[in-house]
Order: structure tokens, then sequence, then C-alpha cells
């Protein structure tokens, strides 16, 4: 099924050719330095939590406590806003930024950078044209570091596209857990300012710039993990956990780049949550517009448990027809997807004013779809929801005037609830 921007890669893709590969001797040696004041800016970062730790937990069949995959993926969430806050911090105490500029950058590796951003922009531009539009409307700074970040994630779509085809189709005798270990050491390389080509060196140098950590990615590779080993989830918390890896770590990259507007009133963690909302919003909107696609390749992305209760199977799903049970179980999914929606939607208006209008486009964009399933009478089984061109031209400028509303000064974003 259809995942949101995950930036691995195989070194043999056409992509890959394309791009070639190049020395990036002289842009390791800066980089380790790079890393290495960064990690001893933020190695005092100290992650509390606010709950008891009681809360977290929750009774498994076998009498055991196990922590909710929600609690895990907030964990996640506190640690990428403590680098925020330290930053922050740090900035208000010496008034000096952690950017690119405290180096002094050679003039070939300054070229070679110039040239790997470029070459993301290009690939923005080609295959995401409506966010590449919204990009450019950033500073130049965060405008590159999206393109890194998404340049990296869109060849890894260009590569194959859908998650089931790196399991199911040609490319799968590729897709081995053997694989995807020697991508998590190209990741770890990366982060330590070793890249392997020219996307890898713009992404390198977008992680020193701004406090962007590895864990994302990481989960972004477990995602891919859990692919190959399940085709079915027993509860909305497992599924939940995936739709984290492959799509809410998009969001927690993004946010120390879009950068959180100075007048924001908001925790920075409520900010990081309402982010991670709007990738799970959009994952579980591929899920839905995509149960039939995913039936043809035996895969069913949707709770177990709440089929059965409503009185569902996956023989139902494989049959493909549309009933009352179905509509009224697509509509209570359709509702738990809306509610994550809602929550990213809060997010978005504590974002830097220059970084607004792409994620409203493309939260408006991305909700539309749920709009489309209920207009197909929820025939998602041999109707596929997409919206079309008039409609995405409409909301390019909706997005816009929303972009325009300052941050509101409530207090900490809710969460989500489960539906």
């Amino acid at each position: 099924m259809s995942v949101a921007l995950i930036w691995l890669v195989s070194p043999t893709s056409d992509l890959s050719n394309r791009l070639g590969l190049f020395d990036t001797t002289k842009f390791e040696t800066l980089s380790k330095s790079r890393n290495l004041l960064k990690r001893n800016k933020i190695k005092n970062v100290n992650v509390g939590r606010k709950q008891d730790i009681v809360s977290r937990v929750v009774a498994n069949p076998s009498g055991e406590l196990a922590v909710t995959s929600e609690q895990l993926v907030y964990e996640v969430v506190l640690k990428q806003a403590a680098l925020v806050k330290e930053q922050m911090r740090e900035k208000e105490e010496d008034d000096v930024e952690v950017k690119g500029d405290d180096i002094v950058v050679p003039g070939t590796v300054g070229v070679l950078l110039g040239d790997a951003y470029d070459r993301c922009g290009e690939v923005c531009a080609e295959y995401a044209k409506t966010f590449y539009l919204g990009t450019l409307l950033m500073t130049p700074e965060r405008r590159k570091a999206i393109w890194a970040i998404y340049g990296e994630g869109l060849r890894r779509l260009m590569w194959c596209r859908r998650t089931d085809e790196l399991v199911d189709g040609p490319n799968a005798s590729h897709i081995t857990p053997k694989a995807l270990d020697r991508w998590e050491s190209r990741l770890e390389d990366l982060f330590n300012g070793r890249p392997f080509d020219m996307l890898d060196a713009a992404l390198s140098d977008t992680v020193y710039k701004f406090p962007v950590d590895i864990q994302p990615f990481k989960d972004m590779i477990e995602g891919m993990r859990m692919d190959l080993r399940k085709s079915r989830y027993k509860t909305f918390d497992e599924l939940y956990l995936y739709c984290y890896y492959v799509a809410g770590t998009v969001g927690l990259m993004s946010v120390p780049i879009m950068g959180i507007a100075p007048e924001s009133q908001a925790t920075t963690e409520s900010v990081y949550n309402a982010a991670l909302a709007l990738g799970i919003a959009n994952q579980l909107t591929n899920i839905l517009r995509d149960v039939g696609e995913d039936a043809r390749r035996g895969r069913v992305y949707l709770p177990q448990d709440e089929l059965a209760q409503a009185g569902l199977s996956d023989e139902d799903i494989f049959a493909g027809k549309v009933t009352d049970k179905w509509r009224n179980f697509m509509k209570k999914q359709i509702k738990r997807a809306r509610a994550f929606f809602d929550e990213a939607q809060q997010g978005v208006t504590q974002l830097s004013s220059a970084s607004r209008w792409p994620v409203w486009a493309s939260l408006l964009l991305y909700r539309q779809i749920l709009d489309e399933i209920e207009a197909n009478d929820y025939n998602n089984f041999t109707r596929r929801a997409y919206v079309s061109k008039p409609k995405k031209l409409i909301s390019l400028p909706v997005a816009y005037a929303k972009s325009l509303v300052p941050p509101s000064r409530n207090g900490p974003l809710s969460k989500a609830m489960d539906l």
C-alpha cells in the first residue's frame, strides 16, 4: 500500500544512476567537525516525562504491563522537541544559532553542497509539483533543507512507489532484512558526515544545521521491516505504530525545518504532536483509499478486531462488495482519520509563517480524499478516490488564506482520541 515519503533508495536505481556518486572526502571532513560540534551542544538534553509512568501502560492478555504504541511514539516526540528547545535556549543565551555558517565552508565543498541541494530541488519540482511551489515561499535555508529531506523520500518512491511492490513486486528480491540493515548502516554514515551520494550529502548537511534526530529515519526503515513480516494488524494500536513508521516520521523530521512561529504560545511538544497527527491522518487516508488495491495483493491494513465487531472479515474485503455493514465500518474509520486531521490543523497555525502554505495545501488536499470515498458510496474496492485538478486548484488559494492566520493563543493542543 502507498506510504508517505520514505528516504530509502537502491544504489542501483535509475535515479541513483542519473545522480551519480561523487567523491565526498572533503565533505566528510567538514561534516565530522560539524557533527562533533552539534553533539557537544546537545549532549546534555534531558528528556523528562510529564506523565506518571503508570498512565503509559496497559494490561495485555498475558497480564503483563505493556507500553502502548502511542506512548512509544510519544517518547520519540519528546526527544525531538527537546532538541529544538535546547537549540532555542542556547540561541537566547549566546545569541548564536546553530547553523552551517558557524563553520567556514571551503569553496569546493560549498559548490558540491550547492549542487546537491539543487538536485534535491529538481527531484521535488518533478515529482511533487504542488509541494515544491509551496516551498518557494520559505526562507532559502529552510527551503533547501526541506528539499533534502523530501528529495531523499521522493527518490525512494521513484525506485518503487508502493510498499506492496517492495514486498510483492519485481524488486522484492532486493528487500531483505539484511538489505535493510545495510540501509540503516548507510543512514548512520550519513548522520556521521559520510554521505553516499549527492542527495545524501545535502541531507547530511541539513541534519547538522537543524535539530533533526536520527530516530525518525531509523523508524522509517523499521516500517519497511514491518511490511516484510506483516500483512494484518490485529488492533488499531498495531496499525497506529505502522502509520507512525511510514508517515508520522516525516512530520517529526520536518518540524525543525518548517520552524515554529516566534509568537506561538503552544508548547513545542504539542506542535510535534500535531505534525505526527498529520502523518498518521495521511497514512490512514492512504489505507482507506487503497483497500481494494491492497486486497488484490493479499494485504489488509485495517484493524482486525474492529472488522470483527462490525460483522466483517477478510473474506468480505476480498469479495469487494459494498454493504451496509461496510458503509458503517468505513464511516467510523473516516471519522478517526478526520480526528487526526483536526488535531493536525491546530498545529499548522503554530508553524513559521513562511512554512504554513505548503503544509495547509497538503492537509486540505489529502483530507478531501476522505470526501471522495464518501462520494463513491464507500466503494474503495473498485473505485479509487482522488481529488480532481479543479478541486486542487481551488484548494491552493484556500490554503494560502489559511496560512495568513496567525498562531492562536490557546494552550497545548489536544490529542486525537482513538475511536
